[in-house]
């Protein structure tokens, strides 16, 4: 995390000032050793998998650390040469893995549920929970392209502009790959509940949502071929706000509906507060980068 939030302060400062030698070497290095942690990261996945003898994704604890390695991978794939990229990943995937962390996740190695004692468990959930990353990828670059926008001045803006249509293009790809990892895995899911259930769809809560995802980020991605929607700034917001659907299908429902999807039923619930403190927030930030953007931007 720390060295995530250093790289970021560092090239934020760099947009502000003239390239300095000495913020380019810190750069570098707080690159490198981001690197080194994802290698560690990887590692600590392929042990887990075989010391449980089972693949690292069949409860909360375990889907949380894949979820945070799938970001930052997809992080490292598409902000190779996008340093703002790869520093918001790098900080989103720690923030993923202090979550996971918590002392409401169990860490311990348990023996598989029976339903998901299945080779599926290698194909569905790998490919649906994968999704996650790159969704998660496009919500942060959604939220810093925002940010961006509020530190917009007359001085910055050509910087600015450059840097947000940077994190927009990558946004886009970001999503795009998302979105088709998470209908494929919804297909898939499909194919097992058959298997294991008797039939492909039942609407349960968890299959329900998958689907409000799948329409829901079909929209975000779609929005720049309509002309009313065709702005950085409202795509932005959607990557940001669309994110809310993939909490609900990957926390809400195992918290709070219940269905055979439900695992972890018996975990503590999310705070009400926390969901509505963070729409507050994107609130506030929304405003205030839309008014940069009518300055600014909006052509």
């Amino acid at each position: 995390m720390y060295a995530g939030v250093l790289m970021f302060l560092l090239l934020i400062v760099q947009i502000f000032k003239d390239r300095s030698k000495y913020i380019n070497v810190s750069v570098k290095v707080f690159k490198y050793a981001i690197l080194g942690l994802f290698a560690l990261h990887t590692a600590g996945l392929i042990v887990r998998w075989y010391i449980s003898g089972h693949a690292p994704w069949s409860d909360a604890y375990e889907s949380m650390i894949y979820v945070a390695w799938a970001t930052m991978a997809f992080g490292v794939m598409l902000g190779v040469k996008s340093d703002l990229t790869f520093a918001s990943t790098a900080f989103v995937t720690a923030m993923i893995l202090m979550i996971a962390h918590w002392n409401w996740m169990d860490p311990s190695i348990g023996n598989l549920q029976p339903v998901l004692d299945s080779y599926w468990l290698m194909i569905h959930v790998a490919i649906i929970v994968g999704s996650y990353g790159p969704l998660t990828l496009g919500m942060i670059l959604g939220l810093i392209t925002l940010l961006l926008m509020i530190l917009t001045t007359s001085k910055n803006k050509e910087k600015m502009a450059l840097n947000i249509k940077e994190l927009t293009i990558i946004n886009e790809m970001a999503l795009t790959v998302g979105l088709v990892m998470l209908t494929i895995g919804n297909f898939l899911g499909g194919m097992w509940a058959n298997e294991s259930w008797g039939r492909y769809w039942g609407w349960d809560p968890k299959e329900t949502w998958a689907l409000i995802s799948i329409m829901i980020y079909a929209f975000v991605i779609h929005m720049r071929l309509i002309p009313g929607l065709r702005s950085r700034f409202g795509f932005s917001v959607a990557s940001v706000v669309a994110f809310g659907s993939i909490m609900m299908t990957y926390f809400g429902v195992n918290f709070y509906l219940a269905g055979l999807h439900s695992y972890a039923k018996d975990d503590q619930e999310i705070s009400v507060t926390y969901i509505v403190t963070s729409l507050i927030v994107i609130t506030i930030i929304a405003v205030f980068a839309y008014r940069k953007h009518l300055k600014y931007f909006k052509k």
